[in-house]
């Protein structure tokens, strides 16, 4: 942890601002359209909000205990035993349990939305919608992108499953402005977000991002850019994040590989609560990764509530892995082995981080305190064998190559 961190391991009974006031973030024109997103964004978030979070972040870790105490009985040799991968699946982790190692993922893809776990586990994404094919990874035309095109498919107001006719290398002109309702699935092909601006889920609910790699981005320079299907507004210059979320809720992304943002690598704030990363992999990024919290000053944060679990932490990163401010984060079984500097999680303005693992499985160092009574609703033996197996469950971070018809 910081040494200057104002973080503690205790439940902070807080507070729901329902009239919590949102800033324009990069919205040159904060219009009617905007106004009113910004409202039905309040009240989805409101909806999602879960007011016994320490009852859900317990179900969660012992879910994962049991899964873990199951495959040990089984006698699958939970630490390491590579011969076992040889032409095998496998999925470590109850996540990937729910969908990989399946020959029929490809036709089945909608099942992914059934797969989330922790605080985003209600996102559905588009599997309400139709099947979307992007078949051009072009983005020249910002406000009237064409049909085929990656920025076509989310501006659509209707829910969309969105996937991909084979590999390709999308080059954003300016940031992708996602709309609610939509599952971007990159699996069965190698999807790049790379050299260009990245994603941006502003004022949105029920999104998937899954599959993808993101990486190499810079910061949009704004202009007039359309935001839905009836839409176009004017943005100014984004920061340069692989991924930002602002003011959104039910959101998962899961099995990402984001790298070297200008800005940060997945951030969050502005209200943002209902999120799950998980299975992702994070690497060669300067100084700050990941970021939940709009900044000290804007204590709405208090509803953010995020799941961060199974993820690998790479070579190449620095600090904010992430860093938590005013809300509720849920830290479970990620690796820090390759960190490069003692503050691994840090946190400012009373945030809640529960966290498990130990120390010589996870590179990571933490200052216990808070609450006795917390840390009894999480029963030792359960959170010792989740933190020791920190590498297995960790194991497939990342974008995965899957392959149609043949398990992922």
């Amino acid at each position: 942890m910081d040494s200057s961190s104002t973080a503690r391991f205790v439940f902070l009974s807080s507070l729901f601002l329902a009239s919590a006031a949102f800033s324009a973030a990069h919205i040159a024109d904060f219009d009617s359209y905007w106004q009113k997103r910004a409202d039905e964004a309040t009240n989805q978030a409101r909806r999602s909000y879960d007011p016994d979070p320490v009852s859900l972040t317990r179900q969660f870790n012992h879910q994962v205990g049991q899964d873990l105490a199951k495959q040990k009985q089984k006698g699958r040799g939970l630490r390491g035993a590579n011969r076992l991968l040889v032409g095998l699946c496998q999925a470590t982790n109850p996540i990937d349990r729910c969908w990989r190692c399946r020959s029929n993922w490809a036709d089945r893809r909608r099942q992914l939305a059934e797969c989330a776990q922790g605080f985003g586990r209600r996102a559905g994404g588009g599997k309400a919608g139709e099947l979307y094919v992007v078949t051009d990874a072009s983005d020249s035309d910002v406000v009237d992108p064409k049909p085929g095109t990656l920025r076509f498919g989310v501006v659509q107001d209707r829910p969309l499953w969105i996937v991909f006719a084979r590999d390709m290398v999308i080059r954003l002109a300016e940031e992708l402005i996602v709309t609610s309702n939509k599952t971007i699935d990159g699996r069965g092909a190698d999807v790049r977000i790379a050299g260009g601006a990245g994603l941006t889920l502003q004022f949105v609910h029920n999104v998937i991002l899954h599959g993808l790699r993101i990486h190499d981005i810079k910061a949009g320079n704004g202009g007039m850019v359309r935001v839905s299907e009836s839409h176009v507004g004017r943005r100014t210059r984004s920061d340069g994040d692989g991924i930002s979320i602002s003011g959104s809720s039910d959101i998962w992304i899961d099995h990402v590989s984001v790298a070297n943002c200008m800005d940060g690598l997945i951030d969050a704030g502005q209200n943002s609560t209902a999120i799950t990363v998980s299975n992702c992999h994070l690497t060669q990024h300067n100084d700050d990764a990941m970021l939940f919290g709009e900044s000290e000053s804007y204590s709405g944060d208090a509803i953010t509530q995020i799941t961060l679990a199974f993820n690998h932490f790479g070579a190449g990163l620095v600090r904010r892995l992430p860093r938590c401010r005013w809300g509720f984060c849920h830290i479970v079984s990620n690796d820090y082995a390759h960190r490069t500097m003692e503050d691994a999680v840090g946190g400012r303005k009373n945030p809640t981080i529960l966290g498990y693992a130990t120390e010589s499985e996870n590179g990571a160092s933490s200052v216990e305190s808070g609450s006795p009574e917390l840390k009894q609703e999480f029963p030792s033996k359960e959170n010792e064998l989740i933190g020791n197996y920190v590498s297995r469950l960790t194991r497939f971070a990342g974008a995965l190559d899957c392959v149609a018809d043949q398990q992922c």
